[in-house]
């Protein structure tokens, strides 16, 4: 599935929900999905700034393609880095760095989050880009 497939995918997941009481027990449900950072690379390395609650932040360049694991310690921050994770995940880091995350505008998520959520989802999103810019010469 590409980039685009994923995104649209969401799109019409989100599509089928009335309000956003409903889609954001979705995103919780997502967060339960995540493919989970060890316990022993939750350091302040991995740990993404300008964000409300702790998110931890770990890729490895397998076969050229980046996976990503996450964890958070709040369950609506755990389902927004899970989202970005769904869209992002088994990504060449040059598609991940140059990604128009459309989807999120288009469910209007940013716009449903409180101010500081809002900027902890800019954190995430700048965080996984470099960290695919870091990656680009990885060939593993």
């Amino acid at each position: 599935m590409t980039l685009e497939e994923k995104q649209q995918e969401i799109i019409s997941e989100f599509e089928l929900f009335d309000d956003w009481m409903e889609k954001y027990e979705y995103i919780i449900d997502l967060g339960k999905e995540i493919p989970l950072i060890d316990k022993d690379k939750k350091t302040d390395d991995r740990l993404i700034r300008g964000c409300q609650s702790n998110v931890w932040l770990d890729a490895e360049v397998i076969d050229g393609k980046l996976l990503f694991t996450a964890d958070a310690d709040a369950i609506i921050t755990k389902g927004i880095i899970g989202l970005l994770i769904r869209v992002l995940n088994n990504e060449t880091p040059e598609s991940v760095a140059k990604a128009d995350l459309h989807f999120i505008k288009t469910i209007g998520l940013q716009e449903h989050l409180s101010p500081t959520r809002a900027n902890g989802l800019l954190s995430m999103v700048q965080k996984i880009k470099m960290t695919a810019l870091l990656n680009l010469d990885s060939t593993t």
